[in-house]
């Protein structure tokens, strides 16, 4: 019965000192464990423009449909969409093209384009706040944008 007690007490010990060793163990495995980069076919372009906003009101988009962006897509307060001028879309930032624009943690989206007149421009779309869209005014900016690595090919 003694040797029972003996080795009950030596596993409640061994227990105890394994919850200590086995946590660092887990952390520092995960510590150790570098972001590996992940080629999923596509690279990140930079890209310097003049940035407005804008709102869907009729006079700021159309007077039939303020709502819908010129490719047709349903425009929502509170996506993160821009519309680009239509020279920046042979370059890559075509229809869903994801966006970031640098000091923004945001993704947005491309669902939109601007009148023809207007050059090396984007336009972020802001709901229906024309308050928000009047301070964040006109501003240079860069941009990234994401294009598959083979679309920069020369054919």
């Amino acid at each position: 019965m003694g040797g029972t007690l003996l080795k009950n007490s030596l596993r409640k010990k061994v227990g105890q000192a394994s919850k200590y060793l086995i946590l660092p163990a887990i952390i520092l495995s995960f510590a150790s464990c570098k972001e590996k980069d992940v080629d999923d076919g596509y690279i990140w372009k930079e890209l310097k423009v003049t940035a407005t906003a804008y709102n869907s009101f009729p006079s700021q988009t159309s007077s039939i449909h303020p709502g819908i962006t010129a490719w047709g897509d349903s425009l929502y307060p509170g996506m993160k969409i821009i519309a680009v001028s239509k020279d920046l879309i042979p370059l890559g930032l075509d229809y869903n093209t994801a966006v970031k624009i640098k000091g923004d943690t945001s993704i947005y989206l491309v669902k939109d384009k601007m009148h023809s007149k207007w050059k090396n421009r984007i336009d972020i779309y802001m709901g229906e706040d024309k308050e928000k869209a009047m301070q964040w005014g006109r501003k240079k900016i860069t941009l990234l944008y994401r294009v598959k690595k083979d679309s920069l090919e020369i054919k």
